[in-house]
């Protein structure tokens, strides 16, 4: 018999057009988890979104080379070993033997040559990982060489979320290239998966319910411990919808954890609530480049270009109220885009400014703006820690320098689309550095938009060809101690230029069925194969 929802819940659901999805999900058996996120993938294709919440899904479906375990530790995944070879331009992988894809296909070299290159594709979410690849080549049916254009030292970690493809399947299916995020074309893998990972698509309605049946013949069997049979995951956008669903017994598994519901929630003896840090920070990105902005009220040219502008949105904003306020606590202010997780960072750049609006006020009317100006404050409503909450935050200390901040939050598919091709000014974005490693953040982030291709998540215009050349040399520096100055260096021009403003480090909560016990991962992903179930 399925359980009906109390009347207000009920209520609640139809409004977020979900009742149909939860009313008709049997009774949980051990074996299967009903998970919840504020959002849905935008698409299976595994190298088109470079967004957490697309990485998260694919992790189930697909598997890359390597992995990090809870503590950032690379271990084995398809590769069972790796390490450069006598030339210290060549890594050599050794993949595991006997794995099977979904469709029945064992997986071999041509599969990894094909899905690297398939990553590097101009439409790619991915391509900057492997920005330094020069050739990718089979030596034999489980060798696979990757050369890069000098030596790099970090490439292993690049690879955690480069998820392998069949290559057979993927031509058959006309799929060679990623489905481009930018467009609305599809692709086959936009709705159809065949990976290697623990779990196959069983059945798929988008921003409804997404059903992942474990797959027989998964590789790693006995290795894991591959307790939960089925997953059934179901975005729900509605921070009170998500909690309600848990607190009724409808779901078993909630990610994105509304933070004034946590002491509730810890509260409950049929549940359990893990609480760790994110590998993430919260930020605002300003677009310096463009003349004059398309969301301002300034028309003959761009406020934000002005370095004195920008430090006035930075000393107006009180960090240390948003995380009393708004994120209850639980939040970590930070002055530097980058988690203290990361090779490179450093904790003298990690000092966040004393808010002062007086000063603010007298920045802006140096640089000309006196009783300040209008612009549109663009903010996802469905991904980050009361993300839509943060920007009204933020418009209202703006407010009170003459800045007049409108809040539009949207969805994060819409949010990442903008941002990936610069239709922003002003915006509030998250960032997680999967390879652990300062560079990512300068790839993606830094680096001129679009040119040897990096910058592609760099919506601020900020260009500075002295920098790149700095930013490219890290992954063919073999020298450590050269990397690591060229690091400290890199970092001191983006201080100093404010192109982000950091805002702070995520503390994240997992909330599920006390039978279940799943860690925080530092990365905010979840591995159904490894989580525990147990009879309470």
């Amino acid at each position: 018999m399925v359980m009906m929802l109390n009347t207000p819940l009920r209520r609640a659901l139809i409004a977020a057009g979900l009742a149909a999805t939860l009313f008709h999900v049997p009774a949980a058996m051990a074996e299967t988890v009903r998970w919840v996120r504020s959002s849905d993938a935008a698409t299976l294709d595994p190298h088109s979104v470079n967004t957490g919440t697309n990485i998260n899904v694919s992790h189930q479906i697909y598997e890359p080379l390597v992995l990090r375990d809870i503590k950032g530790k690379l271990i084995p995944a398809l590769a069972t070993s790796w390490g450069l070879t006598s030339d210290p331009t060549v890594w050599e992988f050794k993949l595991r033997p006997n794995v099977k894809f979904h469709d029945g296909a064992t997986l071999t070299a041509d599969d990894v040559v094909f899905s690297l290159e398939r990553a590097l594709a101009p439409s790619s979410g991915f391509k900057a990982l492997l920005a330094s690849v020069d050739k990718v080549s089979k030596v034999d049916n489980l060798t696979v060489h990757v050369k890069t254009k000098g030596p790099n030292l970090i490439f292993p970690d690049n690879l955690v979320n480069i998820f392998i493809v069949n290559a057979a399947f993927s031509k058959a299916n006309k799929a060679e290239l990623p489905q481009d995020e930018k467009s609305t074309v599809e692709n086959h893998y936009t709705r159809n998966v065949n990976g290697t990972g623990p779990y196959v698509l069983a059945s798929r309605e988008q921003d409804s319910r997404t059903v992942l049946k474990q797959f027989p013949d998964y590789w790693g069997k006995g290795q894991v411990p591959l307790q939960v049979t089925e997953v059934v995951f179901m975005p729900i956008k509605a921070p009170a919808t998500r909690v309600a669903a848990l607190l009724s017994g409808e779901v078993d598994f909630v990610q994105d954890v509304p933070v004034q519901d946590i002491a509730r929630l810890q509260a409950d003896k049929s549940l359990r609530v893990n609480e760790g840090p994110e590998n993430r920070t919260i930020f605002l990105g300003l677009n310096v480049g463009a003349e004059p902005l398309k969301n301002a009220d300034v028309k003959d040219k761009n406020p934000l270009a002005d370095p004195r502008v920008r430090q006035a949105f930075n000393i107006a904003i009180d960090r240390d109220a948003i995380k009393r306020a708004v994120m209850r606590g639980m939040s970590q202010p930070t002055g530097i885009i980058s988690p203290p997780f990361v090779h490179g960072y450093e904790k003298a750049f990690d000092q966040y400014p004393k808010t002062d609006v007086a000063q603010a006020k007298k920045l802006l009317a140096d640089a000309g703006y006196p009783n300040g100006f209008g612009i549109t404050l663009h903010c996802p409503n469905d991904r980050y820690v009361n993300d839509e909450a943060i920007c009204t935050a933020i418009s209202g200390f703006l407010g009170r320098i003459g800045v007049k901040a409108s809040v539009a939050a949207r969805p994060i598919a819409l949010h990442s689309a903008a941002i990936n091709s610069a239709d922003t000014d002003f915006y509030l974005f998250g960032w997680g550095v999967p390879t652990f490693d300062s560079a990512y953040i300068f790839d993606y982030l830094v680096h001129t938009r679009g040119k040897n291709g990096r910058g592609s998540t760099n919506a601020t215009r900020y260009s500075n060809a002295e920098l790149d050349q700095k930013i490219v040399s890290l992954s063919s520096e073999s020298d450590k101690a050269k990397r690591d100055a060229a690091l400290h260096d890199i970092w001191s021009v983006v201080q100093k230029e404010q192109i982000y403003i950091p805002i702070h480090n995520q503390v994240l909560h997992y909330a599920m069925n006390r039978k279940l016990d799943i860690p925080v991962d530092p990365m905010n992903y979840t591995y159904f194969k490894n989580a525990t179930v147990t009879n309470r």
